[in-house]
């Protein structure tokens, strides 16, 4: 089958290989999953480069979001059947033809959710429920509060704003450039940063930030009301959070946002739900995310050039049946 490998860390461009593997036969309790699409995501290409070296054990496969179909069945498994669409998550390895994963990490899709919507309902829209519910948790309600979204133009931003409005709070977009500006209108507020630094003007209850570095720095020290919060959930930057920044306001409170810690300790049941949550979000809009491309497992390269591209404006989709 097609597929792919990495052997060493580095940048992903230079050492994800193309390879031809075997397929595996599903053991006692396992499934396999011919992968439909998959999609690429920040997620999957952070552990290439070695920065989670701690966690990732070489060689492996990359890829942690895909829908397929199940295309043989294992002993022993009885709630899933030939033919039924999945999204197989827990672990990566969904960037290749065949994969064999646990049945209970196989959740089912449904019938009025194309491949091309369900191939993304789960890193995003996940992570955009679990970030809501932690500022859920921290404030009681959200009715009246602002809160920023920083990298608000990608996809998981538009998701975020929003839940946010949802919620009944203001949300503010803060943008690293005034190409996603067009995307933000009627009365949502909009700020975009110069180098890295927020007007000292405005000030939130709450910021979810998908940066990192300076910029959350200096959100931290000069733009949090006391007693408000900032979830960090990504480092588009590639810099940690300035530790000076977080200690220097004791009054605010920050954390950080892992899906895998949600996903490995929530239980069967507890997913169902937030896939349901998903899926619901994908029909009303409120999780659409924009395709860019969907390229051929064949042509891996061209797709993670057109990932890395400043200018691309959507998700980057493989299809590793070609």
């Amino acid at each position: 089958m097609r597929s792919t490998l990495v052997r060493q860390f580095g940048d992903p461009e230079q050492v994800i290989e193309l390879v031809d593997a075997p397929r595996i036969e599903p053991a006692a309790g396992e499934v396999e999953v011919e992968i439909a699409l998959a999609a690429i995501n920040p997620s999957d290409l952070i552990p290439v480069t070695g920065a989670y070296r701690a966690r990732t054990e070489l060689p492996f496969v990359p890829g942690f979001e895909g829908v397929g179909v199940v295309s043989r069945i294992g002993p022993g498994v009885r709630d899933l059947k030939l033919g039924d669409r999945v999204i197989p998550i827990g672990s990566s390895g969904l960037w290749q033809q065949f994969l064999v994963r646990p049945a209970e990490w196989c959740f089912r899709v449904p019938d009025d959710v194309g491949d091309s919507q369900a191939v993304v309902s789960y890193v995003n829209p996940l992570t955009a429920l679990r970030l809501v519910e932690d500022l859920r948790g921290h404030f009681g309600s959200l009715e009246g509060r602002s809160v920023a979204v920083t990298a608000a133009g990608s996809a998981i931003g538009g998701m975020l704003m929003k839940l946010i409005e949802r919620e009944g709070a203001v949300p503010t977009a803060i943008l690293r450039s005034d190409k996603s500006r067009g995307r933000f209108v009627g009365d949502q507020r909009v700020i975009v940063t110069a180098d890295g630094c927020p007007p000292p003007a405005r000030v939130f209850d709450a910021v979810l930030d998908a940066v990192g570095g300076a910029l959350a720095g200096e959100l931290i020290r000069r733009s949090i009301s006391p007693g408000g919060i900032l979830i960090q959930y990504g480092a588009l930057s590639n810099v940690p959070v300035p530790q000076s920044a977080i200690a220097a306001r004791p009054d605010v409170r920050f954390a950080f946002l892992w899906l895998r810690n949600f996903v490995h300790s929530a239980g069967r049941g507890a997913l169902e739900a937030a896939f349901a949550r998903s899926f619901a979000g994908l029909r009303d809009g409120a999780f659409s995310s924009p395709i860019a491309a969907t390229y051929p497992l064949s042509r891996l390269a061209d797709a993670l050039a057109h990932q890395a591209d400043p200018r691309r404006d959507g998700k980057i989709l493989i299809d590793p049946c070609c």
